[in-house]
């Protein structure tokens, strides 16, 4: 009861927090609750769930051709629309998260959820019911004796994936915020330990990567699926266990409400008032009551929670009926009169979907290296010496040293000289760092196009029968794993800087919904991609052909290279055009003094 009494003097006021609960709904004390006791758990927790899911999609494409026996292409499609929707989904926990659940009855029902999927998953494997017939002795696995999963095979098997996929999305979309909320941002300590737990986390995700694509995948590949989606499936529960260990010692944050739902109500409101005259004098428009504001400042010794005016834009006119005030004596819901700062939060968001909408198409390159590059390499000589065998799906292990090398290597050598030559004390911009990943987004389908050449023209001269490796050492590929493993250390930092720090300070699941609808639509672009381009090309000369050797893969890279060409072009327009925020350093490194607003990051 203590924690619920009036505070007195500084040393109560050190003692409990005035913005966040503990376990039983009492002000969390500071010296039991949260900081590094409680993060650690929320780190086990990720590490565990990032195991599993790439555990699943790095080796899924070679399951479903080798034992379900279905085609290159919707195999490949099957693996991108799994990854999207997980993504995708991370909208669906964000909003469940902020108005319903709060972070951690989220966390915990979708990680339960995603456990319950790998399971059915892994029974999946198991029973023999559930997958088709091995193919003939004579016959490779897409020869014509194979026996295609039926469709109820097939229907279990999604089941499983897309429940993984619900709990993969509601967990991804809080565990980042939750773990921030651990921290104290008014104590100048725990702010500090919050930046550290970033970078914890961070590496967590690299080794839980780093796990996936060695260890679960030779486990899938030599041991048995079973065995390896067991194991996903126990660390998944694992994390479970050890996240709701941690109960007591976590701090809660009240419910936040969607910013969903505050950009629903501008235009709603906006497209109710329409037909009404926009006031000549912008002061005319409804806004926060300053008074209000400074009064609850004066009152708090704490960093006040309450919006600040947002000067006003001329862009966006339309969205500015949302503030106009017709019924100054009634009582009015958001749905019917805003304010003009939510208003102008709405307008920056809209500022940036440019921006948005161009960082797309790196994600569909990225999406290759699941699937396609996959392929390729089960078709390579893959030994090292004479008896170890590279699992296919272990390449991407290449990929992800890419990042963890290009990252120091961007902090120790191209900041310091980007800094001497731009005079920006941070090196790049965030908008070209992703412009930088872009490059390397078509350098990395240029150089899969050229390798696929030369692997067709090898597997024509030795005239290898179908099922047999082409005489050609799968290192041949690690180009493309680097190219794209270097971009996405620009383009995924890049991202999570500007939508985190160009966001408005009270839409963070906004900055992390557009951040992460990134990744998901870039899955469903090259799921759209690859069912376009095998109806076309399907019936005539096959550029996605169940046999590569028979097919014309490196046209389809040559069509990503050439679209990314394009997409790049209008990203440098739009990139010239959009104009960063008060405080944020431009191109030019200048900044206008106003403090930034503290936001968290959310990887995947």
């Amino acid at each position: 009861m203590v924690g619920l009494l009036p505070q007195t003097n500084a040393a109560a006021q050190a003692e409990v927090l005035g913005d966040a609960w503990d376990y039983r709904g009492r002000a969390a004390a500071r010296s039991t609750t949260g900081r590094w006791g409680a993060a650690a758990m929320i780190l086990v927790a990720e590490l565990n769930e990032r195991l599993t899911t790439l555990g699943i999609a790095v080796n899924l494409v070679t399951y479903l051709t080798a034992t379900m026996h279905v085609g290159n292409a919707e195999a490949a499609n099957v693996v991108t629309n799994f990854m999207g929707t997980s993504f995708m989904l991370c909208l669906l926990g964000g909003f469940v998260a902020d108005s319903f659940l709060g972070r951690y009855l989220t966390i915990a029902i979708f990680t339960a959820i995603q456990a319950s999927g790998v399971t059915i998953l892994t029974i999946s494997t198991a029973a023999p019911g559930l997958r088709p017939p091995a193919c003939a002795a004579e016959g490779g696995p897409l020869s014509s004796t194979c026996t295609r999963a039926s469709g109820a095979q097939l229907g279990v098997l999604y089941l499983a994936l897309y429940l993984t996929a619900l709990g993969t999305g509601g967990l991804k979309s809080s565990v980042s915020g939750f773990g921030s909320d651990q921290f104290d941002e008014t104590d100048r300590g725990e702010k500090s330990q919050m930046m550290r737990f970033f970078n914890w986390f961070f590496f967590f995700i690299s080794l839980g990567s780093l796990l996936a694509v060695t260890v679960l995948v030779y486990v899938q590949d030599n041991l048995g699926r079973p065995y390896g989606y067991g194991a996903c499936a126990a660390a998944i529960a694992l994390g479970l266990v050890v996240f709701l260990a941690g109960t007591r010692r976590y701090r809660f944050k009240k419910l936040a409400g969607s910013p969903l739902t505050q950009i629903a109500a501008v235009v709603v409101a906006a497209w109710r008032k329409r037909k009404l005259q926009l006031p000549a004098d912008t002061s005319m428009l409804f806004d926060i009551d300053v008074s209000k504001v400074a009064a609850a400042e004066g009152a708090s010794t704490k960093k006040s929670k309450l919006k600040d005016r947002i000067p006003h834009t001329k862009q966006f006119r339309f969205l500015d009926h949302a503030a106009i005030n017709s019924n100054p004596s009634g009582e009015q819901t958001k749905w019917q009169l805003a304010t003009l700062t939510d208003v102008e939060e709405v307008k920056t968001v809209a500022r940036m979907l440019p921006i948005w909408a161009t960082t797309i198409m790196f994600w569909t390159v990225y999406a290759q290296m699941t699937t396609f590059s996959v392929s390729q390499a089960t078709t390579m000589d893959r030994h090292i010496g004479s008896s170890f065998e590279i699992p296919a799906g272990s390449l991407t292990v290449f990929f992800v040293g890419s990042i963890l090398l290009t990252v120091p290597i961007y902090d120790r050598i191209v900041v310091p000289v980007a800094r001497r030559l731009s005079g920006n004390p941070h090196g790049l911009t965030p908008l070209q760092r992703i412009g930088i990943g872009l490059v390397l987004s078509i350098l990395a389908m240029s150089s899969a196009a050229l390798i696929e050449v030369k692997r067709l023209r090898v597997a024509r001269d030795s005239g290898v029968p179908e099922g047999t490796p082409v005489p050609m050492t799968v290192f041949w590929l690690i180009p493309q794993f680097l190219f794209v493993g270097s971009g996405e250390a620009f383009t995924y930092i890049g991202q999570l800087d500007f939508f985190l720090r160009e966001c408005p300070k009270g839409m963070k699941t906004m900055s992390t919904g557009l951040f992460l609808s990134t990744l998901s639509l870039g899955f469903f672009v090259s799921s759209a991609l690859v069912t376009v381009v095998h109806k076309i090309t399907g019936d005539r000369r096959p550029w996605i052909a169940d046999d590569l050797n028979k097919g014309e893969l490196y046209k389809f890279y040559w069509l990503l290279a050439g679209v990314c060409l394009a997409n790049l072009v209008v990203y440098l327009f739009a990139a010239r055009w959009y104009k960063y925020k008060a405080g944020r350093p431009g191109a030019d490194g200048s900044v206008n003094g106003v403090e930034m607003a503290d936001a968290e990051p959310c990887l995947h």
